[in-house]
């Protein structure tokens, strides 16, 4: 008869193979869940960091778009008040210029109003005055003496009309030599004595600076020079001061 124990052990190794390959798979399934687990986590963390790297690098762009924005404005702004400055300069430099010309105009204008008298001659030294006493004049000098070389040129000292000229003191006396008398029309007259030659005629209307003669030494005279009278009249007797006269027109003597 064959015993049982045997057929027990056998079908207990059977069993407990079984329950051994059933551990095995559990376990295997348990390190698979474990890993499949660990992968998830894993995956997760990865595209956390991803979206955090993403979310950094779109801030840093904004930012840098940020401060190209706020740069350009500071550009803008410092093109702008460049420009304002150099408009103000350019501003200022035209009032400066149109200031200077009024002036040079006003300038040009007074010295027009001055030359409208002028000095009789040119290079002189002033000598005999008028009113000065001495034993060359019937009484006192009756007008003002400018020392010239002979041959200097003599000039209207105002516009006129010429209403002496010729020998004999163009009829004032021998003693004026050759000479010239102009009338202006404010009503005075001008008088150039001891010419050594007269340029002009009776009538002859001159302009202010135009020649009307030389300056000489005839007449009552004790060297070259030109005799010059400022009169109320055209003739002798009437002469007042030639300096303050002609000072007063803005001549400097």
């Amino acid at each position: 008869m064959t015993p049982r124990v045997p057929f027990r052990s056998s079908r207990t190794s059977l069993l407990r193979a079984r329950a051994t390959v059933l551990a095995v798979g559990l376990g295997a399934s348990v390190v698979l869940g474990a890993g499949g687990a660990v992968a998830a986590d894993a995956l997760t963390a990865t595209t956390a960091s991803g979206a955090t790297t993403a979310s950094s690098a779109a801030g840093a762009a904004s930012a840098v778009q940020a401060q190209a924005v706020a740069q350009a404005k500071a550009a803008a702004a410092k093109k702008a008040a460049a420009k304002k400055v150099a408009a103000e300069k350019a501003a200022a430099a035209k009032k400066a210029k149109a200031a200077k010309k009024k002036a040079k105009a006003t300038k040009a204008g007074a010295a027009k109003k001055a030359a409208s008298w002028v000095d009789p001659v040119k290079k002189y030294t002033l000598s005999a005055s008028f009113a000065q006493s001495g034993g060359m004049w019937q009484s006192t000098h009756s007008g003002q003496d400018f020392a010239v070389s002979s041959g200097t040129r003599v000039v209207a000292a105002h516009g006129g009309t010429v209403v002496k000229a010729g020998s004999n003191g163009a009829g004032d006396g021998p003693a004026y030599g050759n000479a010239v008398v102009v009338k202006h029309g404010n009503g005075t007259y001008s008088q150039y004595a001891h010419l050594s030659r007269v340029d002009v005629k009776v009538g002859q209307i001159v302009r202010t600076g135009q020649r009307i003669a030389l300056s000489g030494n005839t007449g009552n005279s004790s060297g070259p020079h030109l005799h010059f009278e400022i009169r109320t009249s055209a003739n002798y007797g009437s002469a007042i001061d030639p300096v303050a006269f002609l000072r007063g027109k803005g001549v400097t003597l």
